[in-house]
């Protein structure tokens, strides 16, 4: 390693026919350059996620930051084939052909949804912490009800109404053409993934410009500042949706969840601590429990390992935004990790309770030392 820069060993990999190909020798930066804004792939035809390709650029070496698209992303290619089992770009490639067929037959209802419009998205408290980015700025419309539980006011009702309408179109279409989609998560049988239908662009810079300036500020230990790929979906609850959700923790590392209508009763969600993997099914401190109301235009962020779950909708119909926002760098990282004090409620206790017996074990040795006596 030199001047921030990490040498990656060239090895001999095989090519598909069997015969070794030529390797060579990749370098990338240690530490991301911040300074520096990535070009956008979304137009190339690419056997990765273009998200991948912007998110990597930031940790190329200074010789090569500068050279065309082409040029990087051969380079930034040659990475990922090394990484990435074939399986998983089939997947890719699969879901991008599912993607692709949605758009090219769907008519959206609202297009000014599909680009990002702050002043008419977003209440303007938020729009201004945002313009001032600063810690002082988002306390100030932040209420933390329960540690690493934020809520503030987010999204404007004209917003709410917009994307509550185009769901129901999206939805119309899909029975009307008896295309079978993709529900957003294993847990939910209603709902739709908005990045499958034109809305990843925007989304895309909803993580990047407005929730990673707050996630940088609250959870950087869970790679709040390093967030460069997300999940975007929209959930349903009522008496012919989904009723409630079980106990649970979401495949993200900052997760953004805000209640978009209608008219409902119930549906509270109810918090029991972070946890990390190791530890997801322990026990639940008093302090942890918090039962949070929803609120159309409300936001909440929390860690997606922040155990979670959402009570019956009891009457009326329910529909949130989810983003779930996500870290490569963060998930690398935690492969070398055995435990996790900086997040998890239960590896915080054991630590606590560690240093509590060896200071007990100290104070036994010292009173157990004979005391000298003067000669």
């Amino acid at each position: 390693m030199s001047n921030g820069v990490v040498d990656q060993k060239p090895e001999m990999k095989p090519a598909a026919n069997g015969n070794a190909v030529v390797a060579a020798t990749h370098r990338l930066r240690l530490n991301p350059n911040t300074d520096h804004k990535p070009d956008n792939y979304e137009d190339l035809k690419l056997d990765f996620s273009h998200f991948l390709f912007s998110s990597l650029e930031r940790y190329l070496p200074p010789s090569l930051i500068k050279e065309s698209r082409e040029r990087k992303v051969e380079y930034m290619r040659q990475i990922f084939l090394r990484y990435s089992p074939q399986g998983e770009r089939n997947r890719f490639q699969r879901h991008k052909e599912y993607r692709q067929k949605i758009i090219s037959n769907y008519q959206p209802l609202h297009r000014e949804l599909y680009n990002m419009h702050p002043t008419n998205f977003f209440v303007p408290s938020f729009l201004k912490a945002i313009s001032e980015n600063k810690e002082e700025g988002f306390r100030k419309i932040i209420t933390e009800p329960s540690p690493g539980i934020l809520t503030f006011e987010l999204l404007q009702p004209r917003f709410c109404e917009m994307l509550l309408a185009e769901v129901d179109n999206f939805e119309k279409w899909v029975r009307e053409t008896k295309f079978r989609i993709m529900r957003p998560n294993t847990m939910n049988k209603y709902g739709a993934v908005l990045d499958d239908f034109g809305l990843e662009s925007m989304l895309d810079k909803l993580m990047d410009d407005f929730i990673q300036p707050i996630s940088r500020v609250f959870f950087p230990e869970v790679g709040g500042s390093t967030l460069d790929s997300h999940h975007g979906f929209v959930v349903e609850y009522g008496f012919d949706r989904d009723v409630d959700l079980g106990f649970h923790v979401d495949d993200s590392e900052v997760t953004l969840n805000v209640c978009v209508g209608k008219q409902f009763t119930g549906g509270e969600l109810f918090f029991r601590g972070v946890r990390c993997e190791k530890h997801v099914n322990t026990g639940t401190q008093s302090e942890e429990v918090l039962d949070y109301s929803h609120v159309p235009g409300r936001a909440v962020v929390h860690r997606g390992r922040h155990r979670h779950g959402a009570r019956a909708t009891t009457s009326g119909h329910r529909l949130n935004l989810l983003l779930w926002c996500r870290s490569s760098v963060f998930r690398e990282l935690k492969k070398y990790q055995k435990e996790f004090p900086e997040f998890c409620g239960e590896c915080q206790r054991l630590k606590k309770e560690r240093q509590r017996q060896s200071l007990s074990a100290i104070k036994v040795a010292i009173l157990k030392k004979p005391e000298e006596t003067p000669s």
